[in-house]
């Protein structure tokens, strides 16, 4: 089992640099950033100083969508810092939360993230892919490798999971709701003929280090917020069913 880290990239970017170095140093396998340009600062030049200054750490934003850049310039981004550090980028994807909505901007369908994880993984793996009707390849990144994880919470997000993702980002820890959705991503992956076990699963949740129960607590109250919204949505679309 890998352990990470996730970072919000709120200014100063050096601190944020200092705390990707110092879990390099402890031995975490992923640095992970939010990714909302409005919000925070913009990652993927944070994740050049970060990958400049440590060994092992894999970066990545958890989580981009397709909405914010044109796909064909997220996977040069991922490949232009592999071809610069090697192969430490992992690209985690949603439909767009924050990023999206605080400028009045929908979540994307999951017809376009499917369309985008496809674009974004072929590219920035070195390989062709048709894009608006041309064909199109990185030929300088022939030695580059990322792979695409997406994070998903209804039922219709987790099967386009396992159909196509090479991993599972959860963003909650709650230990039921973890074994349905897993289990939901690994059916589909059964569906779709894939090796169920090929997709990695990321549960991510807040941690508070300390002895204090009661004050750990309420300094991860933030975080059900933040997610909440994607319950709302899943309630509205799902909740007579």
């Amino acid at each position: 089992m890998d352990i990470g880290i996730v970072l919000q990239t709120t200014p100063p970017a050096s601190q944020v640099i200092d705390l990707a170095v110092q879990a390099d140093a402890q031995g975490f396998s992923h640095v992970w950033t939010f990714d909302s340009h409005i919000l925070w600062e913009e990652p993927f030049v944070i994740y050049s100083q970060i990958l400049a200054k440590t060994n092992n750490v894999i970066v990545g934003p958890m989580v981009t969508n397709p909405a914010t850049r044109d796909w064909t310039v997220t996977a040069s981004l991922f490949a232009t810092l592999n071809e610069m550090y090697g192969n430490r980028t992992v690209c985690g994807i949603g439909r767009g939360d924050s990023a999206v909505r605080v400028t009045n901007g929908k979540p994307t369908t999951l017809a376009t993230l499917r369309e985008s994880i496809d674009v974004i993984r072929e590219l920035s793996n070195g390989r062709e892919i048709a894009y608006n009707g041309s064909k199109i390849k990185f030929e300088w990144a022939s030695k580059s490798r990322c792979e695409v994880w997406v994070a998903a919470y209804g039922p219709k997000a987790l099967q386009l999971t396992g159909e196509v993702g090479d991993g599972f980002i959860l963003q909650l820890a709650d230990i039921d709701i973890a074994a349905w959705t897993i289990e939901a991503v690994r059916k589909a992956a059964r569906d779709a003929g894939r090796d169920p076990k090929s997709v990695k699963i990321c549960v991510a949740a807040p941690a508070y280090v300390g002895s204090n129960l009661s004050h750990m607590r309420e300094q991860c109250r933030w975080f059900g917020g933040m997610v909440g919204n994607h319950v709302a949505d899943i309630v509205a679309r799902y909740g007579d069913s």
